[in-house]
């Protein structure tokens, strides 16, 4: 019978090991099966020959970041996303990736997962080519099965974090619980991220996000939603030396890869304190919103700030603002400075706050407005006598530097 018209893979099979032993058994070669994260479902075991990948892969029981990282730059995995056919993967010393080929199991447009298979002691042929695709269409049945438990799972999951964001569930034990039934250990401490795009994010967007954060390896991400524009996520911050460090790496390296792999620009990630009560979940969800709240009415002050701790006086608006409400206050320097520049269509106020957000420094505040160090020192004139301020006057400095953020705050 013709190679190409027999498939040895029309049979049943127990499990995705024994399919990948059968694999292994045809072709000749040790063979890895992925999921469509890179998480390791499979592996043949009746051959000991292998690389440092591999080797990498079933100990870790999935690929590790840095192989995943150079087979997007070498534009293998671009390339597996597009095709069904088989492709080879060519030697990579430097991650211990030897000659190989991989090849997409797909269900319609969807990608499932991966087959490897290593080129050892032989390379394969057209007609092992053949039966790579055979393979990969017999094993789409099963990974099928394995998505399906895993989005009831995930569906599950999202509704309790739900509850936790919105502080419905409070009781210690009664989270603990949870937990457990979910299958997700709590780590000791926690931090919650959010993730703020441009629009709403797309269900492409969606499969995007789901790869990213399944293939990410420096966090432990325990749980994650999306709403709206917003991706929301459950992180650890035990065992790392500086978390907000890692925690601001993290959010960099997602947002580049987001615009490097998929083009998807304009995120603004923002992170809560750090909490060990995980009944306090809806307060650091509170957190990150408010930061996402002052960067948005801020976008230059706070242009470097994704972290709750790091926004410093602007954490105190809203009870500023109640204090302000209830004693009908008003700054009378600003006050006559905004009357000035009514009046005779100046920009007093403006160079006052470029100057204060520059603390101080004539030639960095004139850089800023665009004007000659003269001309600013006239200005600075201009705004003592009128408002009556004395820039010697460190307490008078930082309530004109408050009251005008707060001016910029309620939209004035």
């Amino acid at each position: 019978m013709n190679a190409r018209q027999h498939d040895p893979f029309k049979t049943a099979f127990e499990s995705l090991d024994e399919f990948a032993d059968l694999i292994s058994q045809v072709l000749k070669c040790p063979i890895t099966i992925e999921d469509a994260n890179h998480r390791l479902l499979a592996y043949s075991t009746h051959d000991e020959r292998t690389d440092p990948a591999r080797v990498s892969t079933i100990i870790g029981r999935r690929v590790p970041e840095k192989v995943i990282n150079q087979l997007w730059k070498e534009g293998t995995i671009p390339t597996l996303l597009r095709t069904r056919d088989p492709i080879r993967v060519k030697n990579m010393n430097d991650i211990g990736l030897n000659n190989r080929v991989a090849i997409s199991i797909w269900k319609q447009d969807e990608v499932l997962g991966f087959i490897w298979a290593i080129e050892i002691d032989k390379r394969l042929t057209d007609e092992d080519f053949d039966l790579l695709k055979k393979a990969a269409d017999a094993a789409k049945n099963k990974l099928l099965q394995l998505q399906t438990r895993k989005n009831k799972k995930e569906e599950h999951s999202q509704e309790f974090f739900w509850k936790l964001l919105t502080g419905h569930l409070k009781g210690e034990k009664e989270i603990t619980e949870k937990f457990q039934s979910m299958q997700i250990t709590p780590a000791p401490s926690f931090a919650v991220v959010v993730f703020q795009f441009r629009q709403n994010i797309t269900s492409n967007e969606e499969q995007s996000i789901s790869y990213l954060l399944k293939t990410n390896q420096r966090l432990k991400i325990m749980l994650n939603t999306i709403d709206c524009n917003q991706l929301i996520l459950l992180v650890s911050a035990t065992n790392i030396d500086k978390p907000f460090h890692e925690l601001d790496h993290f959010v960099q390296t997602f947002i580049w890869k987001m615009d490097d792999r998929y083009g998807i620009k304009e995120i603004t990630p923002v992170y809560s304190s750090i909490y060990m009560d995980y009944q306090l979940i809806g307060k650091a969800f509170g957190e990150a919103l408010a930061v996402l709240s002052i960067k948005e009415k801020f976008p230059i002050e706070t242009k470097n700030i994704n972290n709750y701790q790091k926004l410093g006086i602007y954490q105190l608006f809203e009870l500023i603002l109640e204090k302000r409400r209830n004693e009908d206050y008003e700054n009378y320097s600003l006050k006559r400075l905004h009357q000035y520049d009514k009046k005779h269509n100046s920009n007093l106020v403006e160079t006052l706050e470029v100057f204060l957000n520059l603390d101080n420094n004539i030639n960095d505040a004139a850089k800023e407005l665009n004007v000659h160090a003269n001309t600013l020192n006239y200005r600075l004139k201009r705004i003592t006598e009128i408002g009556d301020v004395n820039f010697k006057d460190p307490n008078q400095k930082m309530i004109l530097y408050l009251d005008l953020k707060l001016e910029k705050y309620k939209g004035i």
